[in-house]
């Protein structure tokens, strides 16, 4: 898989991030960081906890890199999470994260996928 089909697969655009960064090299180097970074994991433990100032902390996070990347899909769904947590409530979140935990879910298998091609 190419970061270009990588990029297909988590719903990217791949024109943009180029456009932004300027090297496919530096692109696949913060794409591989991708799924290290443990925003998703705080995400889910403070909502889990009620924690709603954390829990908007790390779904803003999570929203920023996905803009830095273009990651469209996900970025998307982390928008509307981080909007529905910016008061401070925990109030109507749970409507926007199942499309926040389907959408993380496709860009990790898709960077994993292309991870594993670099490798073999």
């Amino acid at each position: 898989m190419t970061l270009t089909e990588c990029y297909r697969a988590l719903g990217g655009d791949y024109d943009a991030v180029i456009g932004r960064l300027r090297s496919e090299r530096l692109v696949q180097k913060f794409v591989l960081k991708f799924p290290a970074d443990g925003s998703y994991e705080l995400l889910l433990r403070s909502l889990e906890e009620g924690n709603a100032q954390e829990a908007f902390r790390a779904a803003h996070t999570i929203k920023g890199m996905c803009q830095n990347l273009s990651f469209t899909l996900l970025e998307k769904s982390a928008t509307a999470l981080t909007e529905s947590l910016r008061g401070g409530s925990l109030d109507g979140y749970a409507e926007y994260l199942p499309a926040v935990r389907a959408d993380y879910e496709r860009t990790v298998a898709a960077i994993a996928q292309f991870a594993d091609g670099l490798a073999g």
